[in-house]
């Protein structure tokens, strides 16, 4: 998904590894049985993995953990989630068929089965998935989750027009989804893409291969909804918990308060606790108020959090005794800068990137308030089987080399090239952005054209995969939807992402498309093993070079003295709710 995903928890500051102290330091740890040591992954997937959920160490029952967020989510409607923060959120009170565990140390995401069986069969011709349902499961008011449910809830999320801020994959990959209008339309609930031969199986009729839809299946949108039960948009104001809590009250833009569920069987769920007794989420708060009360951690405040990013003003309120109390790690999202290869030559682009101002831009965008980036690649490092892979020249650091660059240029006899883009003329920041950039790449022999257009303008004019600029057209930042290379290269680099518009760097390459198909439809434990997502990305960047990495998003939240096992999930850059218990509840 493009970077718009996070703008719901955007990062006040930008971290790479820092010493203000692990995610693990006095925080309690997770029990590490279930994963390998630090710094390596064995599986992606474990479909054999069953509840309960391996407990933490040193955790207790009891109290209430309140949420400080400066932010207020758009919605907890199950189908209409898909930003981060409601994700994550919804995870305390909704299952779905599949969800991810966080193993070892370094919290790596594995997929497991959450209320399916399994993580799903294919057949032969790749075009139906079946999943075989969990029995016994209950709703929070004690009624059965029947298979029709799932298939109800599939059904639902086909209306756009009602739920339009949802996932569209069911829409791009399942049987007449381009079609199908959803259960309130002329066809009622009547749809060929989804059906149940019997009270445990859930059968799901593809127009295309989709080889992700495990890692799909656990979105917010495949959990049970009962039709009887379904009140449209009201539906989030008191829906029908699966998971370990369920919604006691909501009032939207202001406060999200979450009871135990008596109904939830951890013997079922091998991800989620029900340490606390409650949750209660208050939004809309000061940035700055709510972090200095968290960090001084007096009385209340000792066992509240927040998931925004710690305000670069309180980084140097950091010392030797609360520093344990900043949490970070990994999030799904990078920042690039896309060059349209179709109209730059690749001896070109190798110049653009030896004269490229990185420590400025950063600078001047306020993304450098701790550190650099600590990477060169185009994945995440939350992706399994990451590894930095460091190509010299293409490691996002420096502030370029203007006497190398134009020597480039000279020897591909590409002096004066033009480089164009747009920038939003009515943002400061932004204009300083296009200022240095410009200016460095000139002293590089380039000729520059920057274009300014209103800041209500740039996504519309940048979003035009055709536009006559062949620089940072959108998407320049992205986070991936799933933690697996499949969400990176076939979305950002295969040629039929320039009309889907979400291709970075307008790459129409035959063979290249045939390599992602390949790596595609790996078993992603093979493509682990064999570490090709990450040998995809390093060919795509030395070969091709259809975008700069500028830098990789961290997390890095604020967390009360009183707060338990406070972990970063690297899926979505946000702490790990389902695990949190307090110290002294």
């Amino acid at each position: 998904m493009q970077w718009k995903r996070i703008t719901a928890v955007a990062a006040t500051v930008m971290l790479a590894a820092v010493a203000c102290g692990s995610p693990s330091s006095n925080s309690g740890t997770a029990n590490e049985s279930n994963g390998p040591a630090a710094g390596t992954q064995t599986k992606v997937t474990d479909e054999g993995a069953k509840g309960p959920a391996a407990d933490v160490d040193g955790f207790k029952k009891g109290g209430t953990a309140t949420i400080l967020s400066d932010v207020t989510p758009d919605t907890f409607d199950p189908t209409n989630t898909y930003y981060v923060d409601g994700f994550q959120i919804e995870k305390l009170y909704f299952r779905a068929l599949t969800q991810y565990r966080l193993d070892g140390p370094d919290h790596k995401p594995v997929l497991v089965p959450d209320l399916a069986e399994d993580l799903g069969k294919v057949s032969d011709d790749k075009l139906t998935w079946t999943f075989k349902l969990k029995p016994g499961i209950k709703y929070s008011d004690g009624t059965p989750v029947k298979a029709e449910d799932y298939a109800y809830s599939i059904k639902r999320s086909f209306a756009h027009d009602l739920y339009d801020a949802g996932p569209a994959y069911q829409i791009q990959f399942f049987k007449d989804g381009d079609k199908y209008k959803g259960p309130y339309g002329p066809n009622g609930d009547v749809y060929a893409g989804v059906e149940t031969p019997d009270d445990t199986t859930l059968v799901i009729h593809l127009a295309k291969p989709f080889p992700d839809m495990p890692f799909f299946a656990a979105f917010t949108m495949f959990t049970p909804i009962p039709k009887a039960k379904d009140t449209k948009q009201n539906y989030e104001q008191k829906p029908l918990s699966t998971g370990p809590y369920m919604v006691d009250s909501y009032n939207p833009g202001t406060e999200l308060k979450l009871v135990k569920n008596p109904n939830w069987d951890p013997a079922t769920d091998a991800v989620r606790h029900q340490y606390l007794d409650g949750y209660d989420f208050k939004f809309g708060l000061d940035t700055l108020k709510i972090q200095r009360q968290i960090l001084a951690s007096s009385g209340p405040d000792a066992s509240a959090l927040t998931y925004s990013n710690i305000d670069s003003t309180l980084v140097p309120e950091l010392t030797d005794q609360n520093k344990s109390q900043l949490i970070q790690g990994d999030t799904p999202c990078n920042r690039m800068v896309p060059m349209d290869t179709r109209k730059i030559p690749l001896p070109v682009r190798k110049a653009i990137a030896a004269a490229y101002p990185y420590d400025t831009e950063r600078k001047v965008a306020g993304w450098t308030s701790l550190a650099e980036p600590a990477t060169s690649t185009y994945m995440s490092p939350s992706v399994p089987g990451w590894e930095n892979y460091e190509i010299p020249g293409l490691n996002g650091k420096g502030d370029g080399d203007p006497v190398k660059a134009k020597q480039m240029l000279t020897d591909a006899n590409a002096v004066g090239f033009e480089l164009s883009w747009y920038y939003s003329n009515d943002d400061k920041i932004a204009t300083q952005r296009s200022q240095v950039r410009q200016q460095k790449l000139e002293a590089a022999g380039f000729k520059v054209k920057a274009i300014g257009v209103p800041k209500a303008q740039i996504r519309t004019v940048t979003g035009d995969q055709n536009a006559p600029v062949n620089m940072l057209k959108s998407p320049t930042g992205w986070c991936s939807d799933w933690p697996s290379g499949s969400s990176w290269a076939p979305v950002l680099f295969r040629s039929d992402a320039i009309a889907l518009g979400n291709s970075v760097g307008q790459l129409e390459d035959k063979a290249l498309d045939a390599e992602i198909d390949k790596v595609s439809n790996m078993d992603p434990n093979e493509a682990l093993k064999s570490k090709a997502w990450i040998n995809l990305d390093k060919k795509i960047m030395q070969d091709f070079l259809p975008a700069l990495p500028v830098y990789q998003s961290r997390s890095a939240f604020l967390v009360g003295t009183n707060i338990g096992n406070a972990i970063n999930d690297p899926t979505q850059g946000m702490p790990e709710f389902t695990s949190l218990f307090l110290k002294q509840p």
